[in-house]
């Protein structure tokens, strides 16, 4: 089987059950100036995707069939964004160091804003899991101007809303980034962007209790194309896992070996499952927004 010039194939026999031989890279929208964090929401107009431009402090709405639209403005310079289980938008604000909700009516509400009574560094991205907790990466990269970090390490933090307890849960990773559980929720995914040294994603077992532990790496990008690092990632039903990366989306198996690339002429700094029946992915692509046709869904669809 042959596939078009938008792919780079290890596994043909696999990459043939997650995308057409014939799917093309459809461009939505060029011009914008970093964009992060894309988000789905069905509707009864059928649906739409929300997703941030940081240096533009901004969160933009997309609509089939029309530029993109200002959804908020500013932003707090969100980076990743989320639904909770009750179909809100959760939050990562830099300009804050906080992880925020919007309420049905627009109002915005703090989740979380500090950790043991000190300022987080600048949380980056966001995952609900299905019983309401909220977890989320916390590197520095987004430090406000002025402002000093408060917390040395950068971790994973679990926030549990019914209780209002947060715990670091992971807090030996050098720099985590994007972050996703598998379908069952067993296991949490964490990207490792390193500017330098292995740039790998990295899995945890995810107990009852809400710690994790038994830290492995899963997979490493392939870096002979086009160097990067591992931002954005998603998981399919099936376990595969979806990761941003220099040269676009490379895609794992469940055991964590390749299957392929889809190829984006930006770097992809994020992506997400949506479109109506949840199968079309959505790549913020560095200053352009992306889709592809794929034939799988989302581990959580969130």
């Amino acid at each position: 089987m042959a596939f078009g010039a938008d792919m780079h194939v290890v596994d043909a026999d696999e990459m043939a059950k997650v995308i057409a031989t014939d799917a093309k890279l459809e461009i939505l929208q060029p011009g914008f100036k970093f964009i992060e964090g894309p988000v789905w929401f069905n509707d009864d107009k059928g649906g739409y995707l929300l997703f941030s431009d940081q240096p533009a402090n901004a969160i933009y709405k997309w609509v089939e069939g029309s530029p993109a639209t200002i959804f908020r403005q500013p932003s707090q310079v969100a980076n990743g964004n989320i639904k909770d289980l009750q179909g809100r938008l959760v939050t990562c604000e830099q300009t804050l160091r906080r992880v925020a909700v919007t309420e049905a009516d627009g109002t915005i509400k703090p989740i979380v804003d500090l950790f043991e009574g000190k300022k987080f560094n600048s949380p980056n991205d966001v995952v609900v899991k299905s019983d309401g907790t909220v977890w989320f990466t916390d590197p520095p990269y987004g430090v406000p101007n002025g402002e000093k970090r408060e917390i040395d390490t950068q971790n994973v933090f679990r926030h549990d809303p019914k209780t209002g307890k947060t715990t670091a849960v992971i807090t030996d990773m050098d720099m985590p980034n994007g972050l996703a559980f598998s379908h069952d929720e067993k296991i949490l995914y964490v990207a490792e962007s390193q500017s330098k040294g292995p740039r790998d994603i990295k899995a945890f077992d995810v107990n009852d209790d809400g710690t994790v532990g038994n830290g492995r790496i899963f997979c490493a990008l392939d870096q002979s194309i086009k160097k990067g690092v591992p931002d954005g990632i998603r998981v399919d039903r099936d376990g595969r896992l979806w990761s941003s990366a220099g040269d676009g989306v490379q895609i794992f198996s469940p055991a964590g070996k390749p299957i392929g690339t889809i190829l984006t002429p930006e770097t992809v700094t994020n992506l997400t499952f949506g479109g109506p029946d949840g199968t079309m992915l959505y790549l913020t692509a560095s200053k352009t927004l992306c889709r592809i046709q794929t034939k799988v869904t989302g581990a959580t669809g969130r």
